[in-house]
């Protein structure tokens, strides 16, 4: 039998009565509850008492007090020298065995207990605790099996020392937990408080089940507060903070009295909830317990607080608390760098450095405040260089990993990627964290291709990724359109079951929303269990930037909506874009409205998206009043945007005046609104207005900056002068994308094939950019032009083999122009039925082009066209025209007829044919027959001596583009006077001495005849003639032309 004695009773105990009291310390080490909160409680609970045995039963041994003080007197301290304890002395030899634990000297303390001929229960609760102190679990649980072996059963201590070894042990110690919990039922032990607190502890530490642990404390019979806190810290690690709080209320109703570790338990289960209001409840409760001052609830407080953004309250407990630590510090730095408060975590740092002792945590949490600093780029990295000198200095950059992480981290975010890839160079040490910080910061620093780099690398290594690392590696590939390389760590992802991971998701959507694959989108956003907001936007963002999704683009907007998602301004920018190309203005006012319900329309953001909307929607009107209401908010996105509506609408006077405007107003146009203003002059062919741009550029040293530099390229490529846009392409210093694709897509144009594919093959060469979309467009279409049907069909299928690029409709649309260029209408048949998309009206009408190009050969796919186009597209008068020119151009006149009734029936009217050329004095228009300019008669004169000419030289009119049954004299006469011809004679009466390239724009495709007179024309008169048509550019000389009859 033993007894539980007051410590009162031994204040003037010397050495042998202290290392006595060491057997209370297996109290401490019984831990009453895994957690940190009750492991303390339980120690306060068990020092109260000391064990001393009593009683007359085999192997204890009586020691009445007066003799216990008097023997203490005998025993003397002679250091690591051993000395022979009495034989018989049992109780002296436990409190030695303690002694022993204590130290962590194992050896001694079981040569003591393997000495011992005479044991008792507190000889093996001293051993079992021990071992278990000191980490040793299994053998503490071989021990606690060779008591029961030997019949030892009466001291519930050993019991919960053992049952603290099962929580450490696995597999192992779940099935040996339950079995003495199947023991301590037949010894009535599981009633009691002490060893039931620590049976809940270890079904939830260590098997998860928090249905027994709840069995387990509903055992007690009388239920202690260690009780209570047991089971509210389990329900509190679990997440339920509801059943936390209910059994706190239970506690109270069994008048047990919360302590701190109640409260620490309640603190950290608020945490988990969004609500500031129930953490200030608790706030009240715990002042009204006078513990708000104390060091572990107030740390708790403290960190909760900031934890949820509210850093008043955190102030203010932080400065109520007598004492703090670095716990308490740590936390409040933490809130802090979340509301991006660098400098006020840094000045709390340094006015608590003096107070209290900081961990090497602390200089971790300070690090992280640099990069939150306003000028994080100067000030902050300053700041951070002098602690990494510190750490160094003292040794803390070797003691924690923690801290080299830290300066990866600070140095990456700070800009300085050299000095973060140098501290993860020299680290001792590195883990996941470590070789996340790493890729994630060449990730944000644009370094994409070494991120992906230290991604394989840390595999190499055998360190498994998380969750972040991922995210950074997904994003690295996104970055560089690297979709293979994405699919593979997609994959890895799946092994590593961190595909459904909500942020890994939505990296993935944003992956594939890169690289094209809309449909990998869509599957990885059905199968996520869960949609956050990111989700939804990075979906609709995925549908809008898509052309062939973008109605659906609006309909997940709708399910976002009925989904009781909260929008924001990502959600309405996404959105609205979609509707920009949907050009539906009624969508774009009703979402206009609902931007304004949810109060976002005051943020320019919004409002530069909602005047780009407007402004493809052809609400002009709307655009100019929101513009009008920015006032102070207007940005150069602004400006851009309304200068891009006003060119898109064709109101480019609205355009130059509102550049003007700018100019007066004394602010400076940046790189893009010369981009946009020069793609305003490319769209009309204006090149003196575009050259008078390029010499603002040149003024404002924007000439050499890299999106100016393509937009000239693009803008003389369009302009018909080819030569200066390579003269300035070759002049770049650097080269994006839109630089290579505007010259591939200008060789395209103007018909040189061969030169846009050596560009094209340059470009592969040079590494740095890597072909998209975009550049496919120009590499096919020139193709196209070129006749190159078995290079255009061998890049086309480069896209998705070599580049992973899934072809799009206008791909598609590309190879139907090239297959029905070269007469291939049987290849182009076979190629529509084969697509995996339905052809929209682009490639329905070049199939109906192609039918009238073949001289009304394949009349049956030319109709069929035709048909598909009338239900797409009934009010394009184009479309029926070119029904109209395919049955003229096979001699079917009365289907002719019946095409032309057709197109009378849906009251569309043709567009007007006309040319003009722009001189001196102004730009001069022609159409078919014209005779309203002031010099017509001089005009028709000199065409009269153009066609006789033409005549000697051996021209002969091509009667069959004249597209009406009529005789042959009169269709000559039709032919003679089409606009451009009216042009060219202007230009060639009035410049008679020039040897000038002739430069004449055309709203519609030049027909034959005149293909065919130009190149007369640029013989006999000896002038080069550069024609503009609606596909494409003609460069006339010599009789020849660039096309080479291939167009």
């Amino acid at each position: 039998m033993h007894r539980l004695l007051p410590r009162s009773g031994y204040l003037n105990s010397a050495e042998l009565l202290r290392k006595s009291r060491a057997l209370t310390a297996n109290s401490k080490s019984l831990s009453l509850n895994g957690s940190r909160y009750l492991s303390s409680e339980a120690r306060r609970e068990f020092t109260e008492y000391d064990v001393v045995e009593k009683g007359t039963e085999s192997g204890s041994h009586i020691i009445p007090v007066s003799h216990w003080r008097q023997e203490q007197s005998c025993v003397v301290d002679r250091g690591d020298k051993p000395f022979r304890l009495p034989d018989n002395d049992v109780y002296l030899c436990n409190s030695y065995i303690n002694s022993y634990f204590e130290k962590g000297d194992l050896v001694s303390a079981r040569k003591v207990f393997d000495e011992m001929t005479q044991r008792n229960c507190v000889t093996w609760a001293c051993v079992v605790s021990g071992y278990s102190r000191n980490r040793e679990h299994r053998e503490a649980l071989f021990l606690l099996r060779n008591m029961i072996r030997e019949g030892v059963f009466s001291n519930p201590y050993a019991f919960a020392s053992a049952l603290k070894a099962c929580q450490e042990l696995d597999t192992v110690g779940k099935v040996f937990g339950r079995q003495l919990h199947g023991l301590m039922f037949k010894l009535s032990y599981a009633f009691n408080a002490v060893v039931s607190n620590v049976l809940i502890s270890m079904y939830w530490k260590c098997i998860g089940s928090l249905t027994c642990a709840l069995r387990a404390f509903d055992d007690i019979e009388v239920k202690n507060s260690v009780s209570w806190n047991s089971i509210i810290s389990v329900y509190s690690g679990a997440g339920d903070f509801r059943s936390a709080f209910k059994m706190f209320s239970s506690m109270q109703c069994d008048h047990s009295r919360p302590t701190e570790y109640t409260f620490g338990s309640l603190v950290t289960a608020v945490c988990s909830f969004t609500d500031v209001s129930l953490l200030k409840q608790i706030m009240c409760t715990i002042q009204k317990s006078g513990l708000l001052s104390d060091l572990f609830v107030g740390s708790g407080l403290v960190c909760a607080f900031a934890k949820s953004g509210s850093l008043s309250y955190a102030r203010q407990v932080f400065n109520q608390m007598e004492t703090r630590n670095a716990v308490t510090l740590n936390g409040l730095m933490v809130g802090l760098v979340r509301q991006k408060r660098g400098e006020e975590a840094t000045k709390l740092f340094m006015d608590m450095k003096t107070v209290t002792d900081v961990s090497p945590e602390s200089y971790v949490n300070l690090l992280s405040s640099f990069p939150e600093y306003y000028l994080a780029e100067e000030v902050g990295l300053r700041k951070g260089r002098e602690v990494h000198g510190h750490v160094i200095t003292t040794g803390l950059v070797d003691s924690l990993i923690g801290i080299g992480n830290g300066l990866v981290n600070m140095y990456a975010k700070c800009g300085s990627i050299d000095d973060a890839r140098r501290v993860f160079c020299y680290m001792m040490e590195k883990d996941s964290v470590s070789w996340n910080s790493m890729i994630t910061g060449l990730d944000q620093n644009g370094c994409f291709q070494e991120a992906l780099e230290r991604y394989l690398s840390m595999r190499r290594h055998e360190i498994l990724p998380g969750s972040f690392t991922l995210i950074s590696s997904l994003s690295s590939c996104a970055s560089l359109k690297w979709g293979k390389v994405g699919q593979q760590i997609h994959g890895e992802s799946l092994r590593l079951g961190l595909d459904l991971n909500v942020s890994v998701s939505n990296a993935l959507i944003t992956l594939y929303a890169e690289t094209g694959y809309v449909n990998e989108c869509r599957r990885v956003f059905s199968f996520m269990p869960e949609h956050d907001q990111v989700s939804w936007n990075s979906m609709i963002g995925a549908l809008a930037s898509s052309e062939g999704s973008v109605p659906e683009a609006v309909s997940c907007f709708m399910n976002a909506l009925r989904a009781g998602q909260k929008l924001n301004r990502i959600t309405f920018s996404s959105v609205l874009s979609a509707v920009s190309s949907l050009s539906f203005g009624e969508l774009g006012k009703q979402i206009h409205a609902l931007a304004l319900k949810y109060n976002v329309t005051d943020e320019a953001t919004i409002e530069n998206a909602l005047i780009a909307c407007y402004g493809k929607c052809e609400e002009m009107e709307e655009c100019e009043k929101l513009f009008a209401r920015m006032s102070e908010r207007r940005d150069d996105v602004t400006w851009n945007s309304m200068i891009s509506g006003y060119v898109h609408n064709e109101l480019l006077p609205k355009a130059l005046d509102l550049v003007c405007f700018m100019l007066q107003r004394g602010q400076r146009l940046d790189n893009f609104m010369y981009a946009t203003v020069l793609s305003a002059f490319a769209s009309v062919a204006t090149l003196e207005r575009g050259m008078e741009v390029h010499a603002c550029s040149v003024r404002a040293c924007l000439e050499s900056d890299v999106v100016v530099g393509s937009a000239l390229v693009d803008m003389y490529s369009k302009c018909g002068r080819l030569d200066y846009a390579l003269r300035f392409f070759n002049a770049m210093p650097v080269k994006n994308s839109y630089s290579w694709n505007s010259m591939i897509s200008g060789y395209a144009r103007h018909g040189q094939g061969e030169e846009a594919l050596k560009l094209f093959e340059n470009m592969k060469l040079d590494g740095q950019t890597p072909p998209d979309h975009v550049t496919f467009v120009g590499v096919l279409s020139a193709c196209s032009h070129a006749g190159l049907v078995k290079e255009g069909l061998k890049h086309f299928e480069s896209m998705s083999d070599s580049y992973g690029l899934t072809p799009r409709i206008e791909h598609f649309s590309c190879i139907a122009d090239l297959l029905g260029r070269a007469g291939e209408l049987d290849k182009l048949e076979s190629f529509i039925d084969k697509m995996p998309m339905k052809p929209n009206v682009l490639i329905w009408r070049t199939v109906l082009g192609a039918c009238c190009r073949a001289n009304g050969r394949k009349a049956e796919l030319g109709r069929k066209a035709a048909e598909m186009l009338f239900e797409l597209e009934p009010e394009n008068a184009v479309n029926y025209v070119l029904l109209a020119n395919m049955y003229a151009a096979g001699g079917r006149w009365e289907d002719l007829v019946e095409a032309r009734k057709k197109m009378k029936d849906a009251e569309v009217k043709k567009e007007a044919g006309y040319s003009w050329v722009t001189m001196k004095d102004g730009v001069h228009m022609f159409a078919a027959g014209d005779k309203a300019h002031a010099d017509a008669d001089l005009i028709y004169k000199k065409l009269k001596e153009l066609n006789r000419k033409m005549r000697d030289a051996g021209y002969v009119p091509q009667t069959g583009f004249a597209l009406y049954d009529l005789e042959q004299e009169n269709k000559e006469e039709i032919l003679s006077y089409h606009s451009e011809k009216l042009a060219v004679a202007f230009v060639l009466m009035t410049q008679r001495n020039s040897t000038l390239p002739i430069r004449i724009m055309k709203n519609l495709r030049v027909c034959g005849d005149c293909h065919s007179a130009f190149k007369y024309i640029s013989k006999i008169e000896g002038r080069q003639i550069i024609l503009r048509d609606s596909n494409r550019f003609h460069h006339f000389q010599d009789g020849e032309c660039s096309c080479k009859d291939f167009w």
